[in-house]
């Protein structure tokens, strides 16, 4: 049997990670400033993190959630504390977009209806509805189509209120657009997504998969704009590598027995990976140093000659060239040793590091730009 041939891939074998950096088989050192899509939130290897879930393998590894596991309630107590959400309810699953499906589901029944709201350029994820919810028609397959999918333009409020009525089931949006191209809803669209849900009956879910647990300066990204979304889904940064995801729902949902239901979601060894996510967190004080070096590096950015636009807020950041990204991007990893991302915009390169990456680590990302925008604009 072969693999199926899905992903085009680097000729690189990592075989080694440790913080903010790589070895692949040839022992060539790589300065990560991506993440693998943002799901690295407190550095490879990061010694509580390996502690805590080798502590939790030697003990017991898996059991279905039809026992008791009080890791799953000790993980739910320190999200809330950690995020502010403490009378919010925790589903533990395994990705993002089964996170989004599950916060569909929960809207639908919540309110009976169908009709889902998303935005331009979304991305929530590759399964059935998560993928119908989702701006790209190349992975959208005939049997992921669904009439009852409408996209509308980002931080457009006239869009936005033309489209509302009593039979939207939801408003479903990315705290910060992360595969389209890091685009940030504005204060005003936001606080308008809560107010016509409120009027509306309407569900309003923030999709935080990319943009949560830190990475925008914010424990979530929303929480710049002071609104409280009814449901919010995270991944990714959750686990640090490790394959577990959450769906937060408000007090005003009703939970039932067989409502939801996953076989792996919240396991013990996942659970202990995304406690120690959130210790980290707070004992690293990481989400202040997204702010702040976020703010860094975005002023930086700013002041290179030959970069278009530069977006996005703490370490969840997009930058625009005049052309496409591809080759400045992969000059870096081939050239200079560092890992960034693409987006669906061809112009544009994400840089999505752990929350803990140093000045210094960016310091080198930022001269290696340079010289590769300068051999862009000599061209």
């Amino acid at each position: 049997m072969k693999l199926f041939d899905v992903y085009p891939l680097y000729d690189i074998t990592p075989v080694k990670a440790s913080g903010s950096r790589l070895w692949d088989a040839q022992g060539k050192e790589y300065l990560d400033l991506y993440g693998g899509h943002a799901v690295i939130s407190i550095g490879h290897s990061h010694p509580h993190y390996v502690q805590r879930i080798t502590e939790q393998l030697n003990q017991i590894g898996f059991y279905s959630n039809a026992v008791k596991m009080p890791l799953q309630e000790e993980l739910a107590y320190k999200l809330g504390e950690l995020s502010g959400y403490t009378d919010y309810a925790l589903f533990l699953s395994n990705s993002g977009a089964e996170a989004n499906e599950n916060a569909l589901k929960v809207a639908s029944f919540y309110n009976g209806r169908k009709k889902v709201l998303v935005l331009k350029n979304s991305f929530h994820g590759r399964t059935s509805l998560a993928v119908a919810a989702t701006d790209n028609p190349k992975i959208v397959a005939p049997v992921n189509e669904a009439e009852f999918i409408q996209f509308i333009p980002i931080n457009d409020e006239q869009a936005l209120s033309e489209a509302m009525d009593e039979t939207v089931c939801a408003v479903m949006l990315e705290g910060i657009q992360g595969v389209g191209g890091i685009h940030v809803p504005s204060v005003s669209y936001l606080q308008k997504v809560r107010s016509l849900c409120d009027q509306f009956g309407s569900v309003m879910i923030l999709d935080e998969v990319q943009s949560g647990y830190g990475r925008s300066g914010y424990f979530f990204a929303h929480q710049y704009a002071e609104v409280k979304p009814d449901i919010i889904t995270v991944a990714k940064g959750m686990g640090n590598g490790f394959p577990v995801a959450g769906t937060l729902l408000s007090p005003k949902f009703e939970a039932k027995h067989g409502m939801l239901g996953t076989t792996f979601g919240g396991n013990y060894l996942a659970s202990a990976a995304a406690i120690a996510v959130l210790e980290v967190i707070k004992e690293e004080n990481l989400i202040q140093h997204s702010a702040e070096l976020g703010a860094y590096t975005i002023e930086q950015l700013k002041g290179i000659s030959g970069i278009t636009e530069v977006r996005g807020m703490g370490l969840m950041i997009g930058i625009s060239l005049p052309y496409s990204s591809a080759a400045v991007r992969k000059n870096l990893l081939m050239e200079h040793g560092i890992f960034t991302g693409s987006a669906s915009d061809p112009n544009t390169l994400r840089l999505l590091p752990a929350l803990n990456v140093s000045k210094a680590d960016i310091d080198t990302f930022l001269d290696a730009l340079k010289s590769e925008v300068m051999k862009g604009q000599a061209s």
